[in-house]
């Protein structure tokens, strides 16, 4: 997985942090969690703020 696959991520994270409200957590510990999704493959220094909250907002409506 690359940042640009927001979906996929957010899916991802779902799996593996099934007890974390995606609402309250922080953009460094987001970060983070991606970096630790096993498919995720990417430059760690191409990540912004912008796809952080995309990130997020695909997480909340996946598990909602």
């Amino acid at each position: 997985m690359k940042w640009t696959d927001v979906y996929d991520i957010a899916i991802g994270l779902a799996e593996k942090y099934p007890q974390q409200d995606p609402i309250k957590i922080s953009f460094p510990d987001l970060y983070q969690q991606v970096m630790e999704l096993d498919e995720f493959d990417d430059d760690p220094n191409r990540c912004g703020e912008k796809i952080l909250e995309a990130i997020q907002m695909a997480w909340i409506e996946e598990v909602e």
